[in-house]
């Protein structure tokens, strides 16, 4: 196994708030994208109470190179997980919450109802919280956008994942321009919401190539924008052809600043719900 550069060693999992928060979702049969897709944050993000919560089940449609959620044939929709998560939100005292879920190209909507649900139950429950969902591209249905957005979350965010490039073979399921016309269309279909994308370097794209994401995610008027090193998650997914490092990053930031996004978090370990709550705040 190729070892990784001293910036991008992170804390091993546990103490008191990782146990509890393990114990909690276990308890409520709920899964987040900390543990399916694992995170190297997860030490600290559940430490400090925060988790990414994974709706629709935790077997995704599609089978993207990069990522170690498992794929296949989902099983039938939980009728009780928008509650379910509500409620564990309120457990755990939350004033931000993220939830994303995997691909579901099996239901006519992609799941937008069930996060659209979701997002209405966590408010019933938690009325002063900010809500952030992570939607897949639901195959660009305006009808299924809408849904989402006709439940108010604070932020919708929408991942690129990759330069444009590199979908045919890391996101072959995937298309770059479907992904931008989700996030120029959801500000279209509402221009005061807050939009996010973001996407990992590190899997053999170019310098110019980052630099033209960046573009065409601000085009498609992304107010968040991530940034972070791609971590090979087992031997059998894709492999890591570059490490950038800090300062790299830190010049991926001062670019997209001049670029006019609201925000960039950039950086080795960032993911796209890394530091979510603090950078809405600011």
């Amino acid at each position: 196994m190729r070892r990784h550069p001293d910036w991008l060693k992170v804390k091993i999992p546990g103490g008191e708030s990782y146990v509890t928060m393990k114990s909690l979702l276990r308890k409520s049969k709920l899964h987040t994208i900390c543990e399916e897709a694992k995170c190297p944050n997860i030490a600290e993000c559940f430490n400090n109470g925060t988790a990414v919560f994974l709706i629709l089940g935790d077997i995704c449609t599609r089978n993207c190179r990069y990522c170690y959620v498992k794929h296949g044939k989902p099983s039938d929709l939980n009728p009780d997980e928008p509650k379910d998560v509500a409620e564990s939100i309120k457990k755990l005292g939350l004033k931000y919450v993220v939830v994303t879920s995997v691909t579901r190209d099996d239901l006519s909507d992609g799941g937008a109802s069930v996060f659209a649900e979701t997002v209405k139950e966590i408010r019933t429950l938690n009325p002063d919280i900010k809500v952030e969902v992570l939607i897949p591209d639901f195959k660009a249905n305006i009808d299924s956008l809408k849904k989402v957005l006709d439940s108010k979350p604070d932020v919708i965010n929408h991942n690129i994942e990759v330069v444009e490039e590199l979908f045919p073979s890391i996101r072959p399921e995937g298309d770059y321009s479907r992904s931008l016309f989700v996030l120029k269309s959801l500000k279209e279909i509402n221009e005061d919401i807050f939009t996010k994308s973001g996407f990992m370097i590190g899997l053999g794209e170019s310098w110019s190539q980052i630099l033209d994401t960046m573009k065409d995610l601000r085009s498609a008027g992304v107010d968040f924008l991530t940034v972070g090193q791609y971590l090979q998650p087992s031997k059998n997914h894709a492999s890591i052809v570059k490490y950038y490092t800090p300062d790299e990053f830190n010049e991926i930031k001062k670019i997209g600043k001049t670029l006019g996004f609201k925000h960039v978090e950039s950086g080795p370990l960032v993911r796209s719900s890394y530091h979510a709550e603090s950078v809405f705040n600011r």
